[in-house]
C-alpha cells in the first residue's frame, strides 16, 4: 500500500537520490534539464509514493514549459522514477494516472515528455501527437512524445518546446 502526497521540500534530498540511482547523475546533462534549470516544478503536480513504513518507492515531477513562437504552455513530465525494489508493483502507474487526472483538473490542456513510446502509450503519449514538435538537442525526436489532456489541446500548436518564460516576458 502505497500513499501519495505532494512532494515538499523536506523530500527534496531523497527524490533527488531516488533520481540519480534511477538515471545517474550524468541526468542533467540532458537536453530537458536545459528546460528545468532555473524553473520551479509544478508543486501541485510532483508527487512522491510512500509505503505504509514511510519509505520513498516512488516520485514525479513536472515543470511548466512554452511551446513554438507563440508560446503556447504546457507541462514537460519527468522525471518520473520508482525504486529498483518497487518495480513492478503499478507504482509509476499509479504516480501517472493520479497526476494527469490532476494536471486536467488544474487546467492544464497538453504535456510533453522525451521517453519510450512503448511504455508511455498505455497513458495516452505518442509521437503522433508531437509530430508538429521540436525539442533541444541533442534529442532524438522519436523519443518526443505528447498527450492532449483536453480535445483539440494540439490544434495549431507547433514548433520548439522551450523555457517557460511568463506570459508577456
Amino acid at each position: 500500500m502505497f500513499t501519495l502526497s505532494e512532494e515538499r521540500a523536506a523530500d527534496q534530498d531523497e527524490v533527488e537520490w531516488l533520481y540519480d540511482l534511477a538515471f545517474a547523475p550524468g541526468r542533467r546533462a540532458l537536453s530537458s534539464y536545459q528546460l528545468r534549470d532555473g524553473v520551479a516544478p509544478v508543486a501541485d503536480l510532483s508527487f512522491v509514493a510512500r509505503d505504509e513504513l514511510g519509505v520513498l518507492g516512488g516520485a514525479i515531477r513536472y515543470w511548466p514549459v512554452r511551446i513554438g513562437a507563440a508560446g503556447a504552455p504546457a507541462l514537460l513530465l519527468g522525471p518520473i522514477a520508482v525504486h529498483p525494489t518497487r518495480q513492478g508493483e503499478g507504482l509509476g502507474a499509479l504516480l501517472m494516472m493520479e497526476t494527469l487526472t490532476r494536471a486536467l483538473e488544474r487546467g492544464w490542456g497538453r504535456v510533453v515528455l522525451v521517453g519510450d513510446e512503448p511504455y508511455y502509450r498505455r497513458f495516452g503519449f505518442s509521437r503522433e501527437a508531437a509530430r508538429a514538435l521540436t525539442f533541444p538537442p541533442p534529442t532524438n525526436p522519436d523519443r518526443l512524445l505528447a498527450r492532449a489532456l483536453a480535445a483539440g489541446a494540439f490544434d495549431g500548436v507547433e514548433g520548439e518546446v522551450r523555457r517557460w518564460e511568463p506570459a508577456g516576458a
